[in-house]
This record gives structure tokens, C-alpha cells and sequence, in this order.
């Protein structure tokens, strides 16, 4: 048996595409992290050493330096250099890649393993300045423990920092400002100032939200008025509930709301309890009052109440509608609610319609019968059926009175605000005798700023709860004046003359449009008003009998169960929050 030796390939020789090397064609790769003026002073410094450095080698030719300036190195895909580099060495023109150290290459362990290993593949070396390893000659096992380091030293340095923030936090420092509408930063001093442009128009968003106008609204107005949000683009419903749910505008600051995850992602996610927050009272001069602002967020929490935890599907709460109608009409043949819309809407010929939701989201064949109501026909229905109510079932109206004010003489605020003043006394007592125990030294230093930010969020969580009731309480008393009225109106048989929205949202449970008559023939214009009592109260082929008006009267007025831009001048427009709480009382 002979063995013939083929002798191997000189290490000259490129075996991937057979060419022969004479010199090898070398680039560099560095990178610093930060911009400013030392870093930038030797990110030149590498840029000249590695250009000398590979011209003044006679074996190498000069293949370009590549470099990343104030760029991280934990992600490459961040790095358009880097990636222009192994663009060039996956494309056959560069033979060798040097580079400082392993953690100027790359912080993250996956990252170097992952393209030493797919250069390595194409005969492609990778050399280390600091370490001295050549990814062709030497093993990975060094390379992978030496590049884990690196990755050990950013998640120190990260943990540091991020200690370092919280420690800013905790003694009250503002940490990450990324600029506020209606304050001034001021780098030097950290401390906030009011800018009177921009507070005018955070105190127009707070005061047109608390009146009862919506997010949409809002922002529909501040883009008519050519009023751009702080970073210069057009409102949107978020930007105005960004300015809504924004502490800084009460004087108070939280800090600690997103937290980075790990510090190779760098993702940030909410903070939901993850990590430690900051609440600040009092850091700075406020543009709107505390009350106000507790106004404010006790009118969001009520809109958002079906997307809160615990809060049944589908029974959010009906409060500042844009429309009286909206969640209140129900569709007599499949169900479903009806929608608001308009037609002819670019024409002289403009006419609002309900129509069932199934069947303009899904196509008619989903709800075949029903048809587009008008929404004048449904305020006059309405008129109709309180006028048959007052005339014929006084009782009814009797009945919803005294529920009301039955509920209102067993569940008294009076005695609510009474036991939160008690409550927060309490607190405050509290508080005094820890800060004497803690200056007289009984109480350790880290006890006391333990305990006392405790007592400080009880005490900012009761008077909140206080400012809400004082104002159900000054409520309470107009639902009472309003209730005289009424009471005073139906004993003298007083009917509507135009459509009331306080009226119909007071006493009227749902509105079932369409349906059969007595002969058992389809009435898509039938209209069933279910009062809150259980009474019911029918009216058919609505459209024939309320569809005629004159289209110039239509057309005079705006429909009063919308909410127009002028909440001062709407007729249906629910007032200090009373019809709500009417609601609420008699029948929760």
C-alpha cells in the first residue's frame, strides 16, 4: 500500500476562491463611545496610528480604516461603519481586520463570536492589538472568555450608573429631562421654569378637558388655531392625554417611568413596578392647580373605566360623551350598537344618520333590515315620548325622583370629607412625630426617609380623594337645585320644546331602533325609548311621522346632541359633571 502526500496550500494561498496572496489587503476597525472633546481627540489619534500603520508595511495593502464615532458597542447594528467593514470582507476585498481590543471590536459576546466566526469561514482574520489574538491561529475558547469580560465590564458599568441615577433620584435631582410644553430647562441650575407661550396652551387643554370636551376634539381645535406641539408636529389624541396625564404641570415630578431592561438591548419598557420610583412634591412652580388637575385625571379614570382591571367587558362607563347618543342606541333586529355618520358631508345636502355598525363594518348582508335613522327624527321621537311620559306615566318621572333622593340621604358626603380630614390630620400627626423621633435620633436615618415617603403618598392619595369629594359635594348640591326644577317643571306638565341631552341621559337606559309592528311587518324606524325605571315606551315608523322638517331649520342649528366647539352655547352639553352624577346615584 503507498501513501501519496499532497503537500498543503502556502499560507499565501486563498483557498476559498484559489487566488494566490501576495499581500494581504488590511483594514482597521476602531470606535469610541461618547462625542465629547477627549474622545474625539483620540478617535483621530486611531485613525492616523492604524493609517500609518498599515501603509508603512510593505506585505499589506492599505484596504481603509473604518470607524464608529460615538456609537455604543453593544449593538452593531447601530454601527454603520462596522457594518460597511464586514460588507466589504464578505465581498472578497479585505484579507485581515485589525482592531485595538475585543471590546472596541464588540461589547457583546454573541456579536464577536458571531462575526469572527463568519470572517474565519471565508479565511478572513481578525487580529487583537491588546490581547494579541489571531482569530485564523488561535482557538475560540480564549477569544469567547476574553469577549464575555467585555460584555461582565459594560453590565458593571451599567449596574454603576444606574445606581448613581436612582441615588440623584432619591435626593430629589431631576434626571433625564427630555423637554416639557410650558417649561424651560435650564442645564446649568437642572431646575424648571415656566414659558408663558407654551402654558397657555397646556392651561387651555386642562380647562377645555375639564369642561367635557374630548382628547379628539382637543386636538381637532389646537390644529385649527395652527398650534403645534412641542416638538412641532399636529395634535393628535395621545399628544393631548400626554399633557393630561403629566404630573409636571401640579408642580409635582415623578421620576423612575421607563427603566432599561439590560444594557445590551438597551431596550426601556414602562416602569409597572419593575423598578424603584420617585415621586416629587412641590420641585418646581406648577401651571396648573392640584385641584384641577385632580379634576382632570378623575374624568379620564371614569372614561377609561372599561379598561380597567376588574371592570366588565363592554360597560364602560357612559360619561362626557361627544354624542348623547353614542353607546345608547341598540339596533332591534341583530343587536348591535349603532354608529354615527354623515352623509352628503362635502354637499349643501349634509344629514346625520345612526346607522348598525354591523352593517356598515361588515357588509348589509350581516344585518339586512336595519337602515340608516336620521338624528333628528330620534331627538323628536324623544320629545314625543317624554311629552306621552309627563301627560300619561307621571308616575314613572315620580318614581325616579324619590330614588334619587333617597340615595342621596343615605350615602352622604358630608360624613365622607369629615372622616378624610380626620384621616389626613392623622397623617400629618404622624409625620411630625417621626421627624422628632428621628432629630432627637431614636429613628435611624434610612427608617425615617423609608417611613416618611409612605406617609407622604397616603397623604398626597387623601387629599386627592378629598379634592374629588369636595367636588361631588358642590355637584351634589346643583343635582339637588336641579331636581327641585324638575320636580317643579312636571307639576305644572311642562313638556320639551327642543331636545334636552341632560334629560334623555337622566332617565333613558337604552334606545332599540328597528323591529317588528303589531302585524309582525318589519319597521326599521320603530323606536323603543327603555326608561331607567323599566318603562317602555314605543313609537313607530318614526321617520314618516318626525322626517318631515324643513331642512332650513335643520340646517339653522346644530343637532343639540352634539358636543360643538362652543360647549358654552350647546344646549345638551352636560354641565359640572350634574347629569352624570344623576345618573350615577339613582341608578348604580
Amino acid at each position: 500500500m503507498e501513501v501519496e502526500i499532497i503537500k498543503a496550500k502556502g499560507a499565501g494561498e486563498d483557498t476559498s476562491t484559489g487566488r494566490k496572496i501576495d499581500r494581504l489587503r488590511v483594514a482597521a476597525y476602531c470606535r469610541v463611545s461618547t462625542d465629547d472633546e477627549d474622545q474625539i481627540k483620540s478617535y483621530n489619534s486611531m485613525v492616523r496610528y492604524y493609517t500609518d500603520l498599515i501603509k508603512s508595511n510593505k506585505q499589506w495593502v492599505f484596504a481603509g480604516v473604518f470607524a464608529d464615532k460615538a456609537i455604543t458597542g453593544t449593538k452593531t447594528d447601530k454601527r454603520e461603519e462596522f457594518q460597511l467593514l464586514i460588507q466589504e470582507c464578505l465581498s472578497g476585498n479585505i484579507d485581515l481586520v485589525i482592531a485595538k481590543s475585543i471590546p472596541r471590536f464588540a461589547r457583546n459576546t454573541l456579536d464577536t463570536l458571531k462575526y469572527v466566526r463568519m470572517l474565519r469561514e471565508r479565511n478572513i482574520a481578525v487580529y487583537f492589538e491588546v490581547e494579541k489574538i489571531n482569530t485564523l491561529k488561535d482557538g475560540e475558547f480564549l477569544l469567547t472568555i476574553l469577549s464575555s469580560v467585555a460584555q461582565q465590564e459594560v453590565e458593571n458599568t451599567s449596574a454603576y450608573v444606574k445606581k448613581g441615577l436612582k441615588m440623584k433620584m432619591k435626593r430629589g435631582e431631576l434626571v433625564g429631562f427630555q423637554g416639557c410644553l410650558g417649561y424651560d430647562y435650564d442645564v446649568v441650575t437642572k431646575s424648571l421654569s415656566i414659558n408663558e407661550e407654551g402654558a397657555e396652551t397646556v392651561r387651555y387643554i386642562f380647562d377645555r378637558y375639564v369642561a367635557g370636551a374630548g382628547s379628539t376634539m382637543i386636538a381637532r381645535e389646537l390644529n385649527e388655531q395652527g398650534i403645534p406641539t412641542i416638538k412641532g408636529n399636529p395634535w393628535t389624541s395621545s399628544s393631548v392625554m400626554g399633557i393630561i396625564n403629566n404630573e409636571k404641570y401640579k408642580g409635582d415630578i415623578l421620576l423612575g417611568k421607563t427603566f432599561t431592561v439590560d444594557p445590551i438591548s438597551k431596550r426601556r419598557l414602562e416602569n409597572l413596578g419593575e423598578e424603584d420610583r420617585f415621586y416629587i412634591k412641590n420641585h418646581h412652580e406648577p401651571i396648573i392647580s392640584e385641584e384641577k388637575f385632580a379634576r382632570a385625571q378623575e374624568i379620564r379614570e371614569r372614561r377609561n373605566g372599561g379598561r380597567k382591571k376588574g371592570v366588565a367587558p363592554g360597560k364602560r362607563e357612559k360619561f362626557s360623551r361627544q354624542y348623547a347618543f353614542s353607546c345608547m342606541l341598540e339596533c332591534g333586529f341583530c343587536g348591535a350598537n349603532l354608529s354615527r355618520r354623515r352623509w352628503h358631508s362635502s354637499s349643501k345636502y349634509t344629514k346625520t344618520i345612526w346607522q348598525c355598525v354591523e352593517s356598515t363594518k361588515h357588509g348589509k348582508r350581516f344585518c339586512p333590515d336595519s337602515k340608516g335613522i336620521p338624528e333628528q327624527v330620534i331627538e323628536d321621537a324623544f320629545i314625543e315620548s317624554y311629552r306621552m311620559l309627563c301627560t300619561d306615566h307621571k308616575d314613572v318621572l315620580e318614581e325616579f325622583i324619590k330614588r334619587v333622593e333617597k340615595t342621596l340621604s343615605e350615602d352622604s358626603i358630608e360624613d365622607k370629607i369629615e372622616k378624610l380630614n380626620r384621616s389626613v390630620y392623622n397623617i400629618q400627626y404622624k409625620r411630625k412625630k417621626l421627624l422628632e423621633n428621628y432629630l432627637e435620633g431614636v429613628v435611624a436615618k434610612d427608617i425615617y426617609e423609608e417611613t416618611d415617603v409612605g406617609y407622604e403618598k397616603k397623604l398626597s392619595e387623601a387629599k386627592t380623594q378629598l379634592s374629588m369629594l369636595e367636588q361631588q359635594y358642590d355637584n351634589e348640591g346643583s343635582l339637588q337645585r336641579r331636581l327641585a326644577d324638575f320636580r317643579k317643571a312636571l307639576s305644572k306638565n311642562q313638556i320639551l320644546e327642543e331636545f334636552d341631552r341632560g334629560i334623555f341621559e337622566s332617565i333613558i337606559e337604552k334606545v332599540i331602533v328597528g323591529g317588528y309592528d303589531e302585524n309582525g311587518e318589519k319597521d326599521p324606524y320603530k323606536i323603543i325609548f327603555v326608561y331607567k325605571t323599566g318603562f317602555k315606551n314605543e313609537i313607530g315608523n318614526a321617520k314618516e311621522r318626525f322626517g318631515k322638517k324643513s331642512k332650513a331649520v335643520e340646517k339653522a342649528k346644530e343637532m343639540c346632541s352634539h358636543i360643538v366647539d362652543e360647549v358654552k352655547d350647546v344646549c345638551s352639553y352636560v354641565s359640572d359633571n350634574t347629569e352624570s352624577l344623576l345618573r350615577s346615584k339613582a341608578w348604580e
